[in-house]
């Protein structure tokens, strides 16, 4: 209690905005490098996506565009609406307190900008997770499980788990060896038409004789191929989504070096993340379907709690690409996904807001640890904020906030802002002469 009493009596320009005096004009800066970085970071990612949900042309047209410039608007505001709060608070409360630089200013920064995105994209937070592996399988497990179940999954997160485990997976109900069987009958006649024989005919007629004479259960829907085959097909096909996301993201710092080092260029084909997204996507396809045919042939029929067992299998491929932001916001969406199935089912309140509050606080409490205990926050974490603010987050001055007793400037220890002190309320630790 003795420490959320104390109070520095810096102004914002001290602790804040050192490499500018003006709150108006370093404003102004985060937002400028803020939605620069915004507009990198959601421009690929929803192209990527808008090809993977196989988007029509009027969605490029009209939405697309919009869509962008909201979400890189949510991020922008979420970074200088935080510069913005950190000045009027300091004005309002005349000094500094130890939770006023960090948590006070992102508590109303993060619910404001949260309003800005749409409310589709709002996920639950959740805390962080010391197993991250073991994490990822109980999500995986759940997602497919509630995939296979009738009206489990809606809208985006249905379509992207249909366009990795593919359309034989999609949930079917009442479904028998015998119907299987008919299915394959019907669906082998409608294919029988001659093909011209080139090299592609060639060899896709030494796939098919691959696929088709082996092992498939009756129960299982992928008609063309057999088991076996089933699995390596759904490797290889997401290991190459994987591999060429992974390139795309790559593309616009690879470009940057075209002239200078046009070597690097060889980097954005041969770098181990690439590979490694690539061999987390395609691990995950190939065991989750080879766990669902074996579960198939075992049981001798198709169940969705099949699914739980496949999908849990399937989560051990995060070994591959160990992402904790990946792992968390599935997880979060999860949560999110299981809350509003218990409001449908009467079993648990609705909380209007709850998931912009929780942002809100979860956001602030991140904020709170860059300004006075960086070392606790999470290295990708601290990364991202650095790169949102193009390095400003680092030159705060957080010696004066060595006072609150949390080991502010642990990691900043050789840097001293350069102050006008013409500016400052407490004469700077090296002057320096303006002219």
């Amino acid at each position: 209690m003795a420490a959320l009493s104390k109070s520095i009596p810096h102004n914002c320009y001290e602790i804040g905005h050192t490499w500018h005096p003006s709150c108006g004009v370093s404003f102004l800066h985060i937002t400028g490098v803020a939605l620069e970085e915004s507009l990198k970071i959601y421009v690929p990612l929803y192209l990527i996506a808008a090809i993977l949900r196989k988007r029509k042309l009027d969605y490029y047209l009209h939405k697309l565009l919009p869509e962008i410039l909201q979400s890189a608007s949510f991020l922008t505001a979420n970074g200088a609406l935080y510069m913005a709060f950190f000045c009027i608070l300091r004005k309002i409360l005349g000094k500094f307190y130890l939770w006023s630089p960090g948590f006070g200013a992102a508590l109303p920064a993060s619910y404001v900008a949260i309003l800005i995105e749409r409310k589709s994209r709002r996920g639950l937070l959740t805390i962080y997770m010391a197993n991250l592996v073991l994490l990822f399988c109980i999500t995986a497990a759940m997602y497919m499980f509630f995939f296979r179940c009738k009206d489990g999954l809606k809208g985006f997160t249905f379509s992207a788990l249909r366009f990795i485990v593919g359309k034989e997976e999609i949930p079917t109900h009442s479904y028998s060896p015998e119907t299987a069987y008919t299915k394959v009958e019907q669906k082998t006649k409608k294919q029988e038409k001659p093909r011209r024989m080139n090299v592609i005919s060639l060899v896709r007629k030494l796939v098919d004789s691959v696929c088709k004479h082996g092992p498939r259960h009756r129960c299982c829907k992928h008609y063309e191929d057999n088991c076996i085959s089933y699995c390596i097909k759904g490797f290889i096909r997401m290991f190459s989504v994987g591999y060429l996301i992974q390139c795309c993201l790559r593309i616009p710092s690879a470009f940057r070096h075209l002239f200078t080092q046009p070597s690097r260029l060889l980097s954005l084909f041969y770098n181990k993340e690439n590979f490694q997204l690539g061999a987390f996507l395609g691990s995950f396809v190939s065991i989750y379907k080879g766990t669902s045919c074996f579960l198939r042939w075992v049981r001798n029929l198709d169940d969705e709690l099949h699914a739980i067992i496949a999908g849990f299998l399937a989560g051990v491929s995060m070994m591959f690409y160990k992402s904790t932001t990946i792992s968390m916001y599935l997880a979060s969406k999860l949560v999110e996904t299981m809350y509003f199935k218990g409001i449908e089912a009467g079993k648990v309140p609705y909380f209007p807001h709850a998931d912009s509050i929780i942002y809100s606080i979860s956001t602030a409490i991140c904020f709170q640890a860059a300004v006075m205990e960086v070392q606790t926050l999470r290295p990708s974490y601290w990364k991202f904020l650095l790169r949102l603010t193009k390095g400003k987050f680092a030159v705060m001055n957080r010696k004066p906030l060595d006072v609150f007793g949390t080991g502010a400037s642990k990691h900043f220890q050789d840097f001293i802002p350069r102050l006008d002190p013409r500016y400052t309320t407490v004469t700077p630790e090296l002057p320096i002469k303006f002219s």
